[in-house]
């Protein structure tokens, strides 16, 4: 009988043991997200936070950020300090057991914090696991101290270095390039957001960033906190009321703190956080806030005769539009759905902040009649146009605009029907759309022409975005529906490209699509199915060939007219200067395009919409509180702020056709 080959047995001799922080370094995802740009970033997050907490507990005043000339990051704060005796569990300090322990910290417990926002315990850790050097100072009970890492483990003993008055704990690390390997280098302006947010969170809390690379250096104080963060959220919009509405109460052992405002917008900007944790998914806190929200303003509008007897109550929704609003609760244990933090869980917090703003913003409105009548009148508002909005959503889709077999006349579908090898192509105008439609490839690629400039929904209600046909075609098409019929299970292209002239208008309108995405169908954008098309500006046709070159950037065409002056060079051609040589390259014929309509099918195809030679820019939210106010600024009613964003910016556009 022959003999089987036997497999390898999976026994107790196959599971590897990682020693330390090994771990960490072998699967550094697990723990900071990834090892591109965020992850990267994360490292700072992981240390500031801390010093965070320390201000958040009272020990501390101040957080300072510094990126070293030599790519590394100090991180500062004057807290107390890490302990820096020995330890009896481990045997070593209490700060070498921070800083190379997973889940040693004193935030499990002994009293360490009662509100912490590093809930896992393994930043400090982790930070040093992934850094070719870490060095570690401490000011404390009269001594200052210090220790040296590399990747993670002690090349020191810590040591008494001198006395001091002082206290608090410095850190200072090199992010190790073989983890990161795409970049190591900090970014300035990621550690100006992030301090910035936590100046706000942290009411009186001092942070400040340095940038020794380039001498930049910024601070914030907030003595407001969230109240301030309202307003900054807020800014380029016209508000309701001047003064935010705020309140800051302890509920237990809870802190509850909420700031918010309206304004003449249609949509609400709530932002929730748990221990200076955002948690984009909601949880306890928000539920209890939107009730009372409801609540009260219904309470309010019946007792004053706003809304009559007969009147139904005004929707959560109604209550919303407009609204800006950050939740902040601090928390001694906080639970978290999911590993990301995104929901909070504590089922007691939802009574808590229902009490805090049932009574508090009760008085609120009983103390401001006058605001009061505005958020009331502005809710009711609301409430009419949701009912009209209601009536024409019910109406074309009982005609079965929305869905269905019918899709609009204009769009030239494509033949597969699998959504991740099919695009769709939004284009400027029936002659751009027509060239589209006869260059495109059939079976993966769709065209949808608009015609002239789409509503801009910035300053509209649901209701008259669906009497608007263009957005009602553009709906129709990718299949995902609108707002409470919004699913993203019905998309059907995983690439929607905005295609239009290199011109004004056609940026214009490319800021009006984007304007429609990220206001109603953000998830599209958050999925990274929205694209630009970047067609080419110049045609360079040179004597005796057949075939073109295209530039797609001044620079680009720059640089073609450089490269054939040094080919003429080389080859012995008189050559006239720089400059003058430019005015003689009439050798090659340039022609300027100034829409996609000049270009034919076959030109349009492999210059713009050839998977293999096309330039698509994705379009991605790396800041959605920018985003929010640079939309609010560009399409909102304030004329003043867009006036004085285009004197700020008309210097730096070239070769404006207008």
């Amino acid at each position: 009988m022959a003999k089987k080959d036997v497999k390898p047995s999976y026994g107790s001799e196959s599971i590897q043991v990682l020693e330390g922080l090994e771990p960490v370094r072998k699967r550094p995802g697990m723990y900071i997200g990834g090892t591109g740009r965020d992850g990267l970033h994360h490292l700072i997050k992981e240390i500031a936070d801390n010093c965070i907490d320390e201000a958040i507990a009272g020990h501390a005043t101040m957080v300072r950020v510094t990126l070293l000339a030599d790519g590394g990051c100090r991180v500062e704060d004057d807290g107390r300090g890490i302990p820096v005796d020995k330890m009896a569990k481990t045997g070593i300090s209490a700060l070498e057991t921070v800083l190379t322990v997973l889940h040693a910290g004193g935030k499990f417990g002994g009293g360490g914090y009662k509100v912490s926002s590093g809930l896992h315990g393994v930043g400090s850790s982790v930070v040093n696991a992934l850094s070719t050097k870490l060095i570690a100072e401490v000011k404390r009970d009269g001594g200052s101290y210090r220790q040296e890492y590399e990747q993670g483990k002690p090349l020191t003993k810590i040591q008494r270095i001198g006395d001091s008055t002082e206290h608090g704990t410095t850190i200072t690390f090199y992010p190790d390039p073989t983890i990161f390997k795409e970049t190591v280098e900090l970014e300035y302006q990621w550690v100006v957001d992030y301090l910035r947010h936590q100046a706000y969170l942290t009411k009186g809390v001092k942070t400040y960033v340095e940038d020794e690379r380039t001498g930049d250096k910024y601070g914030f104080y907030f003595e407001g906190g969230i109240q301030s963060y309202v307003k900054h959220l807020n800014f380029g919009k016209e508000v309701v009321d001047d003064e935010a509405f705020y309140v800051d109460k302890m509920v237990e052992d809870t802190q509850v703190e909420i700031a918010m405002q309206y304004t003449d917008a249609y949509t609400e900007l709530v932002k929730p956080f748990a221990n200076n944790v955002l948690t984009p998914d909601g949880g306890t806190h928000l539920t209890g806030f939107r009730s009372a929200l409801t609540r009260v303003i219904n309470e309010y509008a019946r007792k004053s005769g706003l809304l009559k007897e007969k009147e139904e109550n005004l929707s959560g929704e109604d209550t919303r539009e407009g609204l800006t609003a950050v939740i902040l609760v601090k928390l001694p244990d906080p639970q978290f759905e999911g590993q990301t933090k995104n929901k909070l869980g504590n089922p007691e917090i939802r009574g808590y902040v229902e009490t805090v703003m049932t009574e508090w913003f009760g008085y609120y409105l009983e103390e401001h009649p006058g605001i009061a009548r505005k958020i009331v009148g502005k809710s009711l508002l609301a409430a009419r146009a949701r009912k009209a909005a209601r009536a024409a959503r019910d109406n074309i889709i009982r005609k079965g605009v929305l869905e269905g077999a019918s899709m609009p006349g204009k769009l030239a579908d494509c033949s597969s029907k699998n959504p991740a090898d099919s695009e769709i192509y939004l284009v400027e105008g029936d002659s751009a759309g027509g060239s589209a439609k006869g260059g495109r490839d059939s079976k993966t690629q769709a065209i949808l022409p608009l015609r002239g400039k789409v509503l801009n929904v910035e300053r509209a209600r649901l209701d008259k975005m669906l009497a608007n046909n263009e957005i009602v075609n553009l709906i129709k098409a990718l299949g995902v529906g609108i707002d409470e019929q919004f699913d993203m299970n019905g998309l059907r292209y995983h690439r929607i490209v905005i295609m239009t002239d290199a011109d004004v208008d056609g940026s214009h309108i490319s800021t009006l699509l984007l304007t429609f995405f990220f206001r109603f169908m953000r998830p599209v954008i958050e999925g990274g199915y929205l694209y630009l098309a970047k067609p080419p500006l110049f045609e360079l046709i040179k004597p005796g060939r057949k075939s073109s070159t295209y530039a797609y950037s001044d620079e680009q065409l720059s640089q073609i007219l450089d490269e054939h002056i040094a080919a003429r060079r080389v080859s012995g051609a008189a050559i006239e200067p720089k400059d003058e040589a430019y005015k003689q390259a009439g050798f090659i014929e340039q022609k300027r395009y100034k829409g996609l309509g000049e270009m034919d099918a076959e030109q349009l195809f492999e210059t713009t919409m050839n998977p293999e030679k096309r330039v698509l820019i994705q379009v991605r939210v790396n800041d959605a509180e920018k985003a929010d106010q640079i939309f609010s600024k560009l399409m909102g009613t304030e004329v003043e702020l867009r006036k004085n964003f285009i004197q700020t910016h008309a210097k730096f556009v070239k070769d404006l056709d207008i």
